[in-house]
């Protein structure tokens, strides 16, 4: 019985890497163009073995928490966890820095010589504009998805399967899905760095202000995180749970191969990618950005969101949110605060990686649904309805801007998208701000216990008394 059940993570394995096979043997024969392949089969192929290599990636990763230091396991598990998401935006951040976009050369290009390219300075500031879309994209997908999708995916399981997280309780959509109450620190951190993106379009870029303060944040909730006293990890399952039970030298070559491999196959994979999902869209008469922002962050999220559904599925959703609300962290800090530093090395000067006027108004609304997301789980439960309204507010918004960019052109849908984007802003900011103040006391009580928290890891005095909740 053992045997039968130890096969599985190794078949899992396996499969992820039958799903680099095909772009391994095309990089080795010559790459994309010696085969002729069209940009579908590309990105198809290329994806595929980003798919692949993302799990692989966590795979080795959360083997690895077994032998290194804490500290070290947070810190290099914290830039893992985003890894896939920031090869594509440091793509074009890169890009952007290298072709010399900075704010005043991209002022004089208008929106059609800059989406098309016309000059290499323009088609670098359509790179930065790209670097934007795809972080909003992954950030807004990670909530939209991803949150609501794994809330109603818990409470479906738990008709079958005794969840104790899974709360019933009477009324319309009412069952609510527990969350571990020690995520309040990730909570804190999160709303301070959302209530600061609200203010990075207000600077025309992202500059290394913006690195100093996401990155500050950051670095201060590890430093709480490693000096606290926080809960050992849980059992790992499934290929992590295999891999931890190999002798140490194999354990290490294991994670060590797993690491080297799937890096290797996302720096190799994500410029076909990536390049390949922008000519789809323009032969589709989609904007670039469109299909940057929203094709090819599923390709980079769906590991995770996988892993957590499959973590919901063996009745430990518990794991699978606190995992989904720290990559959430991660990209919403690490993800944006490292843009500026690879365009400035890119630029060879110290510099603000720019963005037009749509992006700004992705950031506000990405921040707005980050702000909603927040006052969701202030009180430490996601119900249906919740989850169902953070579902349609996501897909009605994507639907309705892919309808007009698919559909119209000119300033005219340039101007209706926008209208768009900042109605659904102004509601997500409208709800979440009516949800803070009904649940004033949970978000209040909050902070106290992560002040306390942050008091003990640095030795302060006795923790402040907490009032019950």
């Amino acid at each position: 019985m053992r045997r039968q059940r130890l096969k599985h993570p190794l078949a899992a394995l396996v499969f992820a890497a039958l799903l680099t096979a095909p772009w391994v043997g095309v990089v080795l024969l010559g790459g994309p163009d010696a085969f002729g392949f069209s940009s579908l089969l590309t990105v198809a192929v290329s994806g595929l073995s980003v798919l692949g290599a993302s799990f692989m990636l966590a795979w080795g990763a959360e083997t690895a928490e077994k032998d290194v230091p804490r500290a070290f396991a947070i810190a290099v598990l914290a830039v893992l966890a985003v890894a896939p998401e920031y090869a594509v935006d440091a793509l074009y951040a890169f890009g952007a820095g290298d072709g010399g976009a900075t704010a005043k050369a991209c002022e004089q290009f208008s929106k059609a010589q800059i989406e098309n390219g016309v000059t290499p300075v323009a088609a670098a500031c359509h790179d930065a504009n790209l670097a934007v879309a795809n972080m909003t994209g992954a950030n807004r997908i990670l909530i939209g998805l991803g949150w609501s999708g794994i809330a109603l995916f818990t409470v479906y399981r738990a008709a079958s399967y005794t969840d104790p997280a899974v709360n019933k309780k009477d009324g319309f959509l009412a069952n609510t899905v527990s969350l571990d109450r020690d995520l309040g620190l990730e909570i804190v951190f999160l709303l301070g760095a959302t209530l600061f993106a609200f203010l990075v379009p207000l600077n025309g870029g992202i500059g290394i202000a913006d690195t100093i303060i996401l990155l500050g944040l950051y670095i201060a909730y590890i430093i709480i995180i490693i000096r606290g006293d926080v809960e050992e990890h849980e059992e790992q399952v499934g290929v992590p749970a295999y891999l931890q039970e190999l002798p140490f030298a194999f354990r290490s070559l294991s994670s060590i191969s797993l690491f080297l491999y799937s890096g290797l196959i996302i720096y190799t994979a994500v410029h076909p990618f990536a390049h390949g999902l922008e000519l789809i869209g323009k032969d589709l008469g989609a904007p670039p950005f469109f299909m940057i922002q929203w094709v090819a962050p599923l390709a980079s999220e769906s590991p995770e969101l996988i892993v957590v559904a499959y973590l919901v599925n063996k009745a430990r959703s518990t794991a699978g949110f606190n995992a989904l609300i720290s990559s959430k962290l991660n990209q919403w800090t690490l993800l944006i605060g490292t843009l500026a530093i690879v365009y400035s090395i890119a630029l060879g000067q110290v510099g603000t990686l720019p963005f037009d006027d749509k992006q700004a108004a992705e950031i506000w609304i990405t921040a707005a649904q980050s702000l909603f997301a927040i006052a969701i789980i202030t009180n430490f439960e996601i119900s249906v309805r919740e989850a169902v309204l953070l579902l349609v507010l996501f897909v009605s918004q994507v639907a309705a801007e892919s309808a007009i960019i698919l559909t119209m052109s000119g300033p005219e849908a340039e101007a209706l998208s926008m209208d768009i984007l900042y109605g659904y802003t102004a509601l997500y900011v409208v709800i979440a701000l009516v949800m803070f103040w009904r649940r004033r006391d949970d978000l209040a009580r909050t902070f106290q216990r992560t002040a306390n928290r942050a008091r003990e890891s640095m030795g302060g005095d006795a923790p402040v008394a907490e009032h019950s909740d």
